[in-house]
Order: C-alpha cells, then sequence, then structure tokens
C-alpha cells in the first residue's frame, strides 16, 4: 500500500503555533510516551527518564545570518537565501525575485555586496560574491537570521540568542536544531552527574527542511541534501553506551538522520558525509533507541520521520493529545520524548 501526502495532514489551531520562546529557556512541556503511556510533564522533568550509561546525540550546528535583500542590476528586488556556503566567496542559494536572474547577471545585496551568478543547480543559484570580503564576513555584517515561514515577526536580538542551542559551534545551519533549543547549561551539567554521556555530531540544517512536499505519492519525494559529520570521538560513546547497557537518544531529528545515515553500510562511518536519507514507516533504525523532538508540520518530512520512528498510529494519538492539551507547536514549541516502536515493519 501506498504511503500519500494527505496520510500525515491535521488540522492545527494558529494559536498553537509558538511565535515565540517561552520566557525562560527549558521552561517548556515535555510529552511523555514511554511506555505506551502519554505523560505530560515539564521538560526539566527529563532527567527522570534518563538511565546511567545512557548518551545524548546532540547537533552542534549554528545558524547563521543567511537572509540577504538586494536588486538585480537590471532592476527589481531579491531575496537570497544562503543555503550553503561552499567557498570563500561562492554558495548555493534560494533566489527569491519576480524573474529569475539569468546565469552571468549580476545582483546588489544590502546595498554594498555585488554577486554574480555562476548557473544553477537545481533549484538553487550558484553564487559568487565579487571582492576581498568573505562570504562568512558579508552574512555576519548584512544578513539577517532566517526564522521559519510560520514565524511572523521580523527577528530580534531575542530570536539571535534564542534561535540558537546554548551548545552550537559549527557555523552552517539556515534552520535551528530546535530541539536542542530546550537545553540549558545547568540540564546539560546535571547530565554529567547523573552519568548520562554526552555526544555531538554536526549536520547543517538545510532550508529544504521547511520545503514542502510537492508529490501525493511519497515514492516519488526527492529529498533535500545536508551535509553532516560525526567523529570517532561520537562513534566510542555510542559503543561504550551499547556495551554498558545504556541507550542512544538522539537530540532531534537532524542528529537521528545523521547517525542513521552514517550507519546505511551497517556500522557507523565516521567524517564528513551527505544525506538525502527519506525516513518514512517501515523503515529500520539502526542506531537511536529514543528521540526528542518537537512537533512538527503537517505534511512534512519530518513528520513521516516520527511516524516511522514510533508508529503510524502512536504518532496519531500523540498528536491529537498534543492539541487537545494544548502542547505549543514547531520551532519555539514544546518537545516530545518518543520511544522506537520494533514492531512496526511496514505501512
Amino acid at each position: 500500500m501506498s504511503m500519500l501526502l494527505s496520510d500525515f495532514d491535521y488540522e492545527l489551531p494558529d494559536h498553537l503555533i509558538a511565535q515565540y520562546p517561552p520566557a525562560e529557556r527549558g521552561k517548556s512541556r515535555l510529552l511523555d510516551t514511554s511506555g505506551g503511556q502519554l505523560q505530560d510533564r515539564m521538560f526539566a522533568d527529563l532527567l527522570s527518564l534518563l538511565r546511567p550509561h545512557d548518551v545524548l546525540v546532540f547537533n552542534d550546528t549554528k545558524v547563521i545570518k543567511a537572509r540577504l535583500f538586494g536588486q538585480k542590476t537590471s532592476g527589481g528586488k531579491v531575496e537570497v537565501l544562503v543555503e550553503r556556503v561552499i567557498a570563500v566567496h561562492e554558495v548555493l542559494a534560494h533566489v527569491r525575485a519576480s524573474k529569475s536572474p539569468p546565469t552571468g547577471s549580476g545582483l546588489m545585496l544590502a546595498d554594498r555586496w555585488p554577486v554574480t551568478v555562476l548557473g544553477r543547480e537545481g533549484e538553487l543559484f550558484h553564487l559568487r560574491f565579487e571582492g576581498e570580503t568573505p562570504v562568512a564576513e558579508i552574512l555576519e555584517a548584512s544578513g539577517r537570521l532566517p526564522l521559519p515561514p510560520y514565524i511572523t515577526h521580523d527577528p530580534d536580538q531575542d530570536d539571535a540568542t534564542r534561535y540558537q542551542t546554548v551548545y552550537a559551534r559549527a557555523d552552517g545551519a539556515v534552520a535551528a536544531p530546535t530541539a536542542g533549543l530546550h537545553f540549558t547549561p545547568e540540564l546539560l551539567a546535571s547530565l554529567d552527574a547523573a552519568g548520562v554521556e554526552k555526544a555531538f555530531v554536526t549536520l547543517h540544517v538545510g532550508a529544504g527542511t521547511f520545503q514542502p512536499v510537492r508529490v501525493e505519492n511519497l515514492v516519488e519525494h526527492a529529498m533535500h541534501r545536508e551535509r553532516y559529520e560525526i567523529s570517532e570521538e561520537t562513534i566510542a560513546k555510542i559503543r561504550t553506551a551499547r556495551q554498558h547497557g545504556g541507550r542512544v537518544i538522539a537530540v532531534g531529528t537532524t542528529s537521528l538522520r545523521a547517525l542513521e545515515s552514517a550507519a546505511r553500510a551497517g556500522e557507523l562511518k565516521a567524517g564528513w558525509q551527505e544525506t538525502d536519507l527519506f525516513i518514512t514507516p517501515g523503515y529500520r533504525f539502526k542506531v537511536v533507541d529514543q528521540l526528542i523532538t518537537n512537533f512538527h508540520l503537517p505534511k512534512s518530512t519530518l513528520l513521516m520521520l516520527v511516524s516511522a520512528f514510533t508508529g503510524y498510529a502512536r504518532m496519531k494519538a500523540v498528536y491529537a493529545h498534543a492539541i487537545a492539551h494544548e502542547y505549543r507547536f514547531f520551532s519555539y514549541g514544546d518537545a516530545m520524548w518518543l520511544d522506537r516502536d520494533d514492531t512496526v515493519t511496514g505501512w
């Protein structure tokens, strides 16, 4: 039986879409689904769900100021959202304009940065920033934080702090690994005292995470590509956790995708790689035992991933409970703890 996009739709009242983070980091709710029950908790209660020798795997990517505004040199406004920095002066980017700029044409961004369109790679434009200033410095000086499309306010200084994890390290994401936004320095420190290990991967979240699925039959969907890195140290921590009966707990779908992608050939593989892994019901998980994640958009690939992990029927029940109990949804919203359901073998 084919999976259809409409199978992953649900009705969400607008007022449940979190437009701002909670007043204090970590003061979010946590829907605990462990043991087949649904329990309403606070995120600080996470410690009670963890055991010695568990390993939490975090994504330490850092959101860059990836959105720039300007004009085409031929006239007309243009908006550029950098997807990936590929060289000191070159990027792949989404470009929004009334008419797509052709290869060889020019842009002027933020009234000071000349850019040449070198070509196209699928939906992305290959752009070169002219002059001596590196792209990273240009984005920091003139870029804007790329808040998700469902957040309606312009980014402000509070967003610059709160739409970033406290452990963000590696510049390169255009969207935050939002399950990590709930963690405070104090909670991270308490993991050590509880005998819980911390490990890190880096997956640079791309704007493709917000792109709608445009086909009804999911077999026809082409997943966007993202770069990720897993270190030998992280692999060693996972191996040690397994040897001592601990569980591998992914903090967010991005951490899960990195781990599962690195194990596609069997054993976990270290280093920088690219993934287009599209996880849907029927996928057999190789690494991750538990998942901490926020609530995801209707018809999104992330909702499909969650359905694969915890079971489609279970996902429907979890989301119905969250809506009925007015959990806050999406990037600035609340979180849930999900067990892997190994009894689900297919659609």
